[in-house]
């Protein structure tokens, strides 16, 4: 499986009358899976072998009408209030612990999309079965969410995904915030896919399906770029450079936000300063600049300042800078939900100045080695349990899992320390904040408290 991480004004006008975009191009997931070659049809798993047993999968039931709005949100049922909580926290703690370990292969710039990633893991849940999905639900921490719905009007969906559907509608009712996703399956021609899988899929994340021929790697990823491209807007007019012509199932899993900043940068105050990228190099870059009230803590344990930009659409960057140059790494050890709500608690609102530097990201993970580390293994091995996906046996696996985001930030929105000449003072919040080291940022949706999109910018000059 692979997974794509879904990306001025006018002269003259005042910046209260500037529309500004916020262009996020979050994790466009993908899933590739395809038969593996020379497997033994009647090869079984380590735990096969040893007599362990495998866990149940919701049966398929028809879908009625009166099902499909099972999680509406005028008619949620009572659990639905503790499970997005668990939900919205889960997913944050799956993108912390990422940062992790991205942070232990490379100290650079770091961008990515935990909830995109923790959808493909949730679509690919529907085909999993036994060890297979279990790994995935315990990977996620989601595995207590994953049962099944008391029945209502004869339908039993599966919690999970019902969950990100609910989160989905959510999100998408808000015309502010921008947010678009979608989903495709494209499928070799004569792979046969479980209908049920194609329904859930349909159901709960919008798949549209689409027939390939994988055999013709030129012309199938010819297609599946056109369709992406398509769907995303341009933001990605070319997602795959090669095509296995073993393929037999490529899921695709988009999401692309695009907003404005609640009250945005004036251009005309951006002016070229220094950036510290330790305590001996420096870059310079277009530094932007607002005065107004803000809300900001400052924690003394940690000594970091924390500042809020939020976006219109209920959604806000959260920005981390610690007080001192190259302390940044390691506060990665010790970022969790709760710490995060520790400093939303505690923050105030004032009035200050504050410097923020434009910047554009472009990144791509290879998620599934990071997963193996987090104990999802069993998907990408000859004993991946994918029955619940294919009507005809065969032995099937993920390849891939690539993650691949963009952002660029700048006056109008987002497109997706001793550095100073003295030190931050600890234990009180300076009138003004110049972000022109090192730093954190952290986009959520306020009421969700999801985290949409994490990442580290170490040197804003580069992608």
């Amino acid at each position: 499986m692979e997974a794509l991480l879904p990306k001025g004004s006018l002269p003259g006008l005042h910046a209260a009358q500037m529309q500004a975009v916020l262009s996020l191009l979050l994790p466009c997931l993908l899933a590739q899976v395809w038969l593996v070659p020379g497997s033994t049809p009647g090869l079984r798993s380590p735990e096969a072998q040893a007599g362990l047993e495998t866990l149940p999968t919701p049966r398929a039931q028809t879908e009625s009408s009166e099902g499909a709005r099972v999680l509406q949100e005028d008619e949620g049922p009572p659990w639905l209030t503790a499970d997005w909580q668990k939900l919205s926290g889960e997913t944050s703690n799956l993108g912390f612990s990422l940062l992790r370990k991205i942070s232990m292969r490379h100290d650079g710039n770091v961008v990515f999309s935990p909830l995109g990633l923790a959808w493909a893991m949730a679509a690919l849940t529907l085909g999993a079965r036994g060890q297979s999905r279990a790994q995935l639900e315990t990977g996620l921490r989601l595995q207590a969410l994953n049962q099944t719905l008391p029945a209502v009007n004869q339908t039993r969906p599966p919690r999970l995904p019902a969950l990100f559907k609910q989160l989905q509608e959510s999100l998408s009712h808000n015309p502010e915030l921008g947010l678009t996703q979608g989903s495709f399956a494209f499928i070799h021609e004569d792979f046969d896919v479980k209908e049920t899988f194609l329904n859930f899929s349909k159901r709960y994340f919008d798949m549209e399906c689409v027939t390939i021929n994988f055999r013709n790697a030129s012309q199938a990823k010819g297609l599946m770029n056109h369709h992406i491209n398509k769907e995303t807007q341009g933001k990605i007019p070319k997602l795959f450079d090669e095509i296995n012509p073993d393929t037999k199932l490529i899921l695709v899993d988009y999401i692309l936000l695009k907003g404005k900043w609640l009250t945005p940068f004036d251009p005309v105050l951006t002016e070229t300063d220094t950036f510290y990228l330790d305590k001996y190099k420096a870059v310079k870059v277009p530094m932007m600049y607002r005065a107004g009230k803000f809300a900001s803590t400052f924690d003394k344990n940690f000594r970091c300042h924390v500042l809020k930009l939020p976006y219109r659409g209920n959604a806000t960057m959260l920005v981390v800078l610690m007080g001192r140059i190259g302390d940044h790494l390691a506060l990665e050890d010790y970022l969790t939900t709760d710490l995060v709500d520790t400093w939303l608690r505690n923050m105030k609102t004032r009035k200050m100045e504050v410097f923020f530097p434009k910047f554009k990201l472009d990144q791509k993970y290879k998620m599934h080695e990071l997963l193996k580390q987090m104990g999802i293994r069993r998907i990408f091995s000859p004993w991946a349990d994918l029955s619940d996906l294919s009507v005809t046996e065969r032995n099937l696996k993920v390849s891939k899992v690539l993650q691949r985001a963009m952002i660029e930030v700048d006056e109008e929105g987002t497109e997706a320390v001793a550095g100073t000449l003295s030190e931050i003072t600890a234990y009180s919040m300076p009138p003004i904040i110049k972000v022109d080291r090192p730093f954190h940022f952290i986009i959520y949706e306020e009421t969700s408290r999801i985290v949409l999109f994490l990442g580290r910018v170490v040197n804003p000059t580069l992608l």
